[in-house]
């Protein structure tokens, strides 16, 4: 989590207007946020709450036709006496979520066997904050045909596995009744977020079950507890992730098909956490709504999934220089043709190597994978850009101004320049800038850590060189 995307992730604008139907709303809302979250989802210490909402979503037979409408069917908590702002947000929030948790249309039918699926969204507000919703999809306990419905945790907080955990027991107890729901989801709303690392245990009580411990654990890591590599690597080749990669850092359009949501939802997610410690800051959706799917058509930069049932709506749009990949096949569709020169030949080289060493002893590991992959492609930002903080010179007030020029003329490599050239003029690489400017010292985190090493491994390999001569 893996918004999740940091990452989603639906990109929605919750925007502060009134009037509109929920289609004119969930419009507005894919519009690119009108300044970029200023931090990861990942950067959560710890102390937070868990969730803002709990919501069931049903699908409800039209009064007129045969088509299915979803519909929020149960919502924990409550909201009363809220200021005349907040309930607006919340009006705005409730008539999305339903299209998030069923984005493939209304044309459903009562089934006997479906199997379940676990998605993610992404809402971003007006002033960039986001919003994610963690989705499971399902059919109710019976006998007999029924519908589909979706548990969706609202919640400011990027962990995807730690939510999945949570929605298992939240499931567990609608099967007995929506009233056990309540007070695990209580003692989990007055529970703070743990730091990374640490451990939060709720005491829970089930009819006929009696008393259990629920221990929710956070990765000690926490730059990729929002995400899971294992279906980008089933879907796709190193090359084509590289290609993918690429086509993210110089802010393209790139469009992912697959049959499921889960698919779309995992692979979209990991694809923008490859952009660590950037963030995509443009157009966010990991599965795009049927009524939405006119979004493929935008002339700005976007990240999107659609599933396979649309592909030829897709195909048919008025697109130009999209990826699009077809995660059941693992082929790409259309690109634009220059996605394997977009990086320096020697660093994708490193990337690929680096990529192919060991993959399969971390089959059924998954933070330990997460790291595998992840890995390179953080090293590849330290190696270009990882000397940008020797480049803000700071004036008599504090304020950083970055020196651009120098800052790639200091590369020696010509085709890390080149490459560097394009970079600085992203959005990814402003925004990163403007935060460093403002702040008086690189933060602490991850990216910084490798960095330091990376310029530790440079000063003992020049005293070795020395050492010899």
């Amino acid at each position: 989590m893996d918004g999740l995307g940091h990452r989603l992730r639906a990109s929605l604008r919750l925007k502060r207007r009134r009037g509109g139907s929920r289609q004119d709303n969930l419009r507005e809302a894919v519009k690119e946020p009108e300044r970029a979250p200023e931090h990861c989802l990942s950067t959560f210490a710890g102390g937070q709450h868990f969730f803002e909402y709990l919501f069931v979503v049903s699908l409800k037979k039209k009064s007129s036709g045969h088509d299915y409408e979803p519909t929020i069917t149960y919502q924990f908590p409550k909201r009363e006496n809220l200021l005349r702002g907040q309930q607006e947000e919340e009006e705005r929030l409730l008539s999305a979520i339903p299209l998030f948790c069923f984005p493939d249309g209304n044309e459903w039918a009562p089934l006997t066997e479906y199997p379940r699926e676990t998605f993610s969204f992404v809402l971003t507000n007006v002033d960039g904050s986001r919003k994610i919703g963690y989705c499971r999809r399902l059919l109710p306990a019976g006998r007999g045909s029924r519908l589909p419905k979706v548990y969706c945790i609202i919640s400011c907080i990027g962990c995807f596995g730690l939510f999945s955990k949570i929605l298992d027991e939240v499931e567990k107890r609608h099967q007995i009744s929506v009233a056990v729901i309540y007070p695990f989801m209580q003692g989990l709303r007055e529970a703070a977020f743990p730091a990374p690392g640490k451990t939060v245990t709720l005491k829970s009580f089930i009819p006929d079950s009696g008393t259990e411990f629920i221990s929710l654990t956070r990765p000690l890591d926490s730059h990729l507890e929002h995400v899971d590599f294992r279906s980008l690597l089933r879907c796709l080749r190193f090359e084509q992730i590289l290609q993918i990669f690429a086509s993210a850092v110089l802010e393209r359009r790139i469009i992912f098909l697959a049959e499921d949501l889960s698919t779309l939802s995992q692979c979209i997610h990991a694809a923008a956490a490859l952009l660590y410690p950037f963030s995509w800051a443009h157009t966010y959706i990991p599965v795009v709504p049927e009524s939405l799917l006119d979004t493929v058509c935008c002339p700005t930069p976007f990240m999107v999934g659609v599933q396979m049932r649309f592909r030829q709506q897709v195909m048919d749009s008025p697109m130009e220089e999209v990826l699009l990949v077809n995660l059941c096949e693992g082929t790409f569709l259309m690109s634009v043709g220059d996605e394997k020169d977009i990086l320096p030949p020697k660093l994708q080289d490193d990337i690929l190597e680096s990529l192919g060493q060991g993959i399969n002893e971390f089959e059924t590991a998954s933070e330990q994978l997460n790291e595998h992959v992840s890995g390179p492609f953080v090293q590849f930002f330290v190696k270009t850009v990882g000397h940008y903080a020797s480049y803000i010179k700071r004036e008599a007030n504090g304020q950083g101004r970055f020196q651009e020029r120098a800052f790639y003329k200091a590369l020696t490599s010509k085709t890390n320049r080149r490459f560097v050239k394009k970079f600085v003029k992203t959005q990814l690489f402003s925004l990163f800038i403007q935060e460093a400017e403002k702040s008086k010292h690189p933060p602490a985190g991850y990216f910084q850590q490798k960095i330091l090493e990376y310029e530790e491994q440079k000063k003992q390999k020049k005293s070795r060189e020395k050492t010899v001569k």
